[in-house]
């Protein structure tokens, strides 16, 4: 047989017992949660700064990292609403590397999901409780959403799951905004196929039950460049790329009419640095244009303690381990930047 059969994990609602979610942090996680929804939904115009590593590779590291983000919300609160980023599956175009913390609670190690899982949860919990942010990671794998549903504030679709139909119908039962984003060859019909399916209501299997969705209207777009039938990255960050999404929006059966940019991946051609001067351009296009300014409800960037990246093994605290990232200082005068022209 070509399955080899390791060991059982815990279910979800072992998971949950073990590890649970503070009642008062329940409560405060609602109030969060309709912040973010009535941004995407219009009634508040902040502006949401989706931000953090690349991967969330060591807990010390990522909760003084959003420990540090939940000092600067509090003094542009009135402008950009924070949303860390705190992803703990790392997808692989070959399937080699890091897949994040799921499968590797220690990078340097063999992989052992049954303790990861344990340990993306302690995570998460540990930068709630020391921020009262809540965060957002990629859904990589639909069946283990159950294991952070009540964590979670937002949820991504990468460019490659983004057409996978068990994507899309899980998403149509989440009641959080879902980024899809476009696939790397940048087909947008695409995305907004996903975008149309994840707000209707579906019935399907989930988790070996038959199971029925509501339709999830906070799904949306995320713009994160492509890649060329000859491999070179295009971007689709500009004034007439988000012109072009808004006319296609219109086309298709959705409410709701949103865009995240994100500011790395093929829209910086993995030019780490180029995410500041991509936001500002952004940024002036919402100036420029009423209908962009609405349209365009924030962006993506990966920022971590340590600018670069470095490989395992290395050992440089706060420096991401996969992609390189923006370092703090930088990340802190582009979020004051924004909160100043958004």
């Amino acid at each position: 047989m070509s399955l080899n059969f390791i060991k059982p994990v815990l279910t979800p609602e072992e998971l949950k017992e073990r590890f649970p979610m503070k009642p008062e942090w329940v409560e405060k996680k609602k109030e969060r949660d309709k912040e973010i929804a009535d941004i995407f939904t219009g009634k508040d115009d902040r502006f949401l700064a989706i931000i953090g590593p690349c991967s969330a590779d060591r807990e010390d590291a990522v909760v003084e990292y959003t420990e540090r983000l939940a000092k600067v919300q509090e003094k542009i609160k009135d402008k950009v609403l924070i949303i860390p980023r705190v992803y703990t599956n790392k997808p692989r175009t070959t399937g080699d590397g890091y897949k994040g913390m799921l499968h590797q609670p220690d990078p340097e190690k063999a992989p052992d999901l049954s303790d990861g899982i344990i340990a993306i949860r302690k995570m998460h919990l540990h930068s709630i409780e020391a921020t009262g942010l809540f965060a957002a990671d990629e859904m990589l794998y639909p069946d283990n959403w159950s294991f952070l549903s009540d964590i979670l504030s937002y949820v991504a679709i990468g460019a490659r799951s983004v057409e996978n139909q068990q994507h899309r119908l899980v998403c149509s039962g989440l009641d959080i905004p879902v980024g899809m984003k476009n696939p790397t060859g940048g087909y947008l019909d695409i995305m907004l196929n996903s975008i149309q399916a994840a707000q209707h209501s579906h019935t399907f299997m989930y988790r070996d039950y038959e199971v029925k969705s509501d339709g999830n209207p906070l799904a949306h777009a995320v713009l994160r460049g492509l890649i060329s039938k000859h491999g070179q990255y295009i971007a689709n960050y500009h004034y007439e790329d988000i012109n072009l999404l808004m006319q296609l929006y219109a086309e298709h059966d959705l409410v709701n009419h949103a865009v995240i940019i994100d500011s790395n991946h093929a829209n910086s051609g993995k030019k780490f640095k180029e995410q500041i001067r991509i936001i500002k351009e952004v940024l002036h296009s919402r100036q420029e244009s009423p209908e962009i300014h609405k349209f365009v409800k924030g962006v993506m960037t990966e920022s971590y303690l340590v600018e670069g990246s470095h490989k395992i093994g290395d050992h440089i605290y706060g420096q991401s381990i996969t992609d390189p990232c923006l370092g703090w200082e930088d990340t802190e005068n582009l979020l004051y930047y924004m909160a100043e022209k958004c």
